[in-house]
């Protein structure tokens, strides 16, 4: 679910985002006085186009890009040297799960009920199926950031709400999430906000800062309080 067209954020400032998340990230991070933030980028997809952290990337700062498709990481290793490129997923627990690649790229998922729902409702098909490396957020951070990111920004195609239930937010609780709460598709009367993942990030101790109708942008009421 992503628009490819870049546009003008607040302010004016340029976004890479699909509808300027990145412009409202940064400047939430800025409310909350975190300089140079890092971030963990899970279903990065591209490294500039339709992408979250790009924009920090562009500030200087650094972090970690997740994609699963073999042949979209590539473009990462050469335009987001500064930062971690695994390709793997992220998912529950450890091991190889399948990955629905799309003849939509920006369709490919680890479920196979939202790969099968978008031949059914949409058209595109199935191209071909992976099988994946997949690591549990826990290990990705351990081994590639070494500390809790402080931007986590999740868009992975009807598995994020499996994501985020795979986190310990009593070990791990970054400031702020961007995560698509929006369920793929071509027309806006058939569109569905996962109102699960609202229900989960809020008992969690999260609370909604924005939402861009596809994305949702939450923050940690703990340190939104203190700041």
């Amino acid at each position: 679910m992503r628009l490819f067209k870049r546009k003008l954020g607040l302010d004016g400032q340029l976004s890479y985002s699909q509808c300027g998340e990145d412009v409202i990230v940064a400047f939430l991070l800025e409310l909350l006085k975190i300089e140079s933030p890092t971030y963990l980028d899970i279903g990065a997809h591209h490294p500039t186009r339709l992408n979250n952290t790009y924009l920090l990337y562009k500030r200087g700062c650094r972090g970690v890009n997740v994609e699963p498709d073999p042949n979209l990481i590539r473009a990462f290793h050469r335009l987001r040297k500064r930062d971690v490129n695994v390709n793997v997923g992220i998912g529950p627990k450890a091991g190889k799960l399948d990955f629905f690649v799309m003849s939509v790229p920006t369709l490919n998922t680890f479920s196979e009920a939202e790969a099968r729902r978008c031949e059914r409702e949409s058209g595109f098909k199935i191209v071909e199926k992976l099988p994946i490396e997949v690591m549990t957020f826990d290990a990705v951070v351990a081994r590639h950031l070494g500390r809790t990111p402080d931007f986590v920004s999740v868009d992975v195609e009807g598995y994020d709400l499996e994501v985020l239930r795979s986190i310990d937010f009593a070990k791990h609780r970054p400031r702020v999430f961007c995560v698509e709460t929006l369920s793929f598709s071509q027309t806006r009367a058939t569109a569905r906000k996962n109102e699960a993942i609202h229900a989960l990030l809020h008992e969690a101790g999260y609370r909604t800062y924005a939402d861009t109708y596809v994305n949702t942008i939450y923050v940690d009421e703990k340190i939104w309080a203190i700041s």
